[in-house]
């Protein structure tokens, strides 16, 4: 049975890849103000209160490489688990045009409650993940909407965020610039990482090589166009892990590789 906080597939499995899906639900806990935010369903079902799309993908690439993946069980406006613990985004009253009436009167004490209950095991259950072997590749798959409200249309089929750390962006950047037919932003339509976000936590402070990709949600609200996507990305990721794998071979010749 699932936790309340996050979801596992194949835990048992031995690939190197690990995904996660950091807003894969729109689901209250009973916990959080009563299992209801005030909020109408049409509201719910937006972009705000999960990303639309991105929990199908992470399923089926996780099938497509054999591979882990720890999924959220809880809306971003009960706690967003990819916000660093002092961020005051941590609990969002107001997004995207939207006031949340549950999170109106949200207290510290509250919001430690809520850490404790969803945002704390969500990361111990990716930590522990990311843990299991020590060649591990940090995959985050996010989506987002083709508009936000009062700005423009946002053109990127796929953005790749990445900082610092680029051994294996940067080959899935080159090498998405091979399929014509996708238009690809790099740290678009949000810039690299954030301190203290699930990147940073999970991949950059432990030197795991990592990227987060956002899909446009508009491409991936079916069943179907999950289903594509995965299937396109999965032998694009092992391509561009066999290319950061030939680098880092020719960086340190006889390195042992994994």
């Amino acid at each position: 049975m699932p936790h309340d906080a996050y979801e596992i597939i194949t835990a048992a499995a031995t690939s190197p890849w690990l995904l996660t899906c950091d807003h894969a639900s729109n689901r209250v806990p009973p916990g959080v103000s009563g299992g209801d935010l005030g909020l109408a369903a049409g509201e719910m079902e937006r972009h705000i209160a999960y990303d639309v799309g991105a929990a199908g993908v992470t399923r089926h690439l996780a099938a497509a490489l054999g591979c882990p993946a720890v999924l959220s069980r809880f809306t971003r406006l009960a706690i967003d688990p990819n916000r660093g613990e002092d961020d005051p985004t941590l609990v969002m009253k107001l997004y995207d045009g939207t006031i949340v009436p549950g999170n109106r009167a949200v207290d510290a004490a509250e919001v430690t409650r809520r850490k404790a209950a969803l945002y704390d095991p969500y990361h111990g259950a990716v930590a522990e993940l990311a843990a299991r072997r020590p060649d591990t590749i940090y995959v985050a798959i996010h989506s987002f909407t083709p508009r936000l409200r009062g700005r423009r249309p946002r053109p990127w089929h796929i953005g790749i965020l990445h900082a610092w750390d680029e051994r294996f962006s940067r080959p899935l950047l080159d090498r998405l610039a091979e399929e014509a037919d996708i238009i690809t932003g790099e740290n678009e339509p949000y810039p690299g990482h954030l301190p203290g976000d699930a990147v940073d936590r999970h991949a950059l402070k432990h030197g795991r090589p990592n990227a987060l990709i956002e899909l446009r949600h508009d491409l991936i609200d079916t069943e179907a166009g999950q289903r594509a996507w995965a299937t396109r990305l999965a032998p694009i990721l092992e391509d561009a892990r066999a290319a950061m794998e030939a680098a880092d071979r020719k960086q340190t010749p006889g390195a042992r590789t994994f």
